[in-house]
């Protein structure tokens, strides 16, 4: 059997299309910030100003607006909230794709032995959203969409009414073997950007330098260019501290690490007695939060 994200809730389906529209928009903001506030210091450092007439100078004039193109963009970012509710909806996206899993493989708490795994499952997950809800996640059923009021899918009853070996194979393969490639493509993707930004801001650093040097021994150079570098480097040093590259590569490495040891002890020494306890770690490590954690304590 084959489980996939098409299998999930609708619930799920609005929650992460929400964050994803939400994370490019909050991605979007920042790279305008900071692109107008290099485009700003470039304008403002341009020979003669472009002057039109006796006292009008038009790289003036633009530099002014791009600056306050970048408090526009920052008001309009802090009344959006773009990035509050792009973490609050991933948050329960993955929630919500956490707990159907664990229902329908029989993940603690949603085991053989529990006596109303469809019940259970429901109040859990509402519990888990209201906590959600209480820190700012709009629920789309309280917004007047209809993202689906089933919460259990057919898919998931059939898998649940599996045998043991079809559940394991379906979610070693469909869940944990694609959750331990995601992170290695999301360790990869972070690694060539880390070297991308590092070796620009290296080089603009560098240059910035010499002009520096130049100037001090009078032998030529430009204050204003090296500023003009030095902002464009700061610019880059706080797009990658924004996306978190550096960080985010110890925590994916970390996290693969352990889905590889799971996913060992799962094809050699789980049996069906350890399975939930298994299908419930492998949840945890995985979880948003678990990530956060990591990245916390690894930057």
């Amino acid at each position: 059997m084959v489980f996939r994200n098409e299998d999930l809730p609708a619930l799920f389906h609005r929650a992460d299309e929400t964050a994803i529209a939400r994370q490019r928009e909050a991605v979007r903001d920042t790279r305008m910030q900071l692109l107008l506030l290099v485009l700003g210091a470039c304008l403002a450092a341009m020979p003669g100003g472009w002057r039109i007439g006796d006292t009008f100078q038009l790289a003036g004039a633009l530099s002014a607006l791009a600056y306050a193109g970048v408090l526009l963009a920052g008001y309009r970012a802090s009344r959006r909230r773009a990035k509050s509710h792009w973490q609050l909806n991933r948050s329960a996206a993955e929630f919500i794709k956490s707990m159907c899993w664990r229902y329908a493989v029989h993940g603690a708490p949603f085991d053989a032995d529990s006596r109303d795994p469809e019940g259970e499952f429901l109040l859990r997950l509402e519990e888990g959203l209201g906590e959600l809800r209480k820190v700012g996640w709009l629920d789309p059923r309280e917004q007047g969409h209809d993202p689906g009021a089933e919460l259990i899918t057919p898919a998931m009853r059939m898998l649940r009414d599996k045998p043991f070996r079809v559940r394991k194979e379906t979610y070693v393969r469909d869940r944990l073997i694609e959750q331990r490639n995601w992170y290695h493509r999301r360790t990869e993707v972070s690694r060539r950007a880390t070297a991308l930004w590092r070796a620009s801001t290296a080089v603009l650093t560098l240059v910035a330098f010499l002009l520096g040097l130049f100037q001090t021994f009078s032998a030529g150079g430009s204050a204003v260019l090296a500023g003009l570098l030095s902002a464009t480097a700061a610019a880059g040093v706080a797009w990658s501290e924004i996306r978190r590259h550096q960080p985010l590569i110890a925590a994916h490495s970390l996290v693969e690490e352990d889905l590889a040891a799971i996913h060992t002890a799962m094809e050699t020494t789980v049996g069906e007695d350890r399975w939930p306890a298994a299908v419930y770690e492998t949840e945890r490590i995985v979880s948003p939060q678990h990530t956060d954690w990591l990245v916390q304590h690894r930057s």
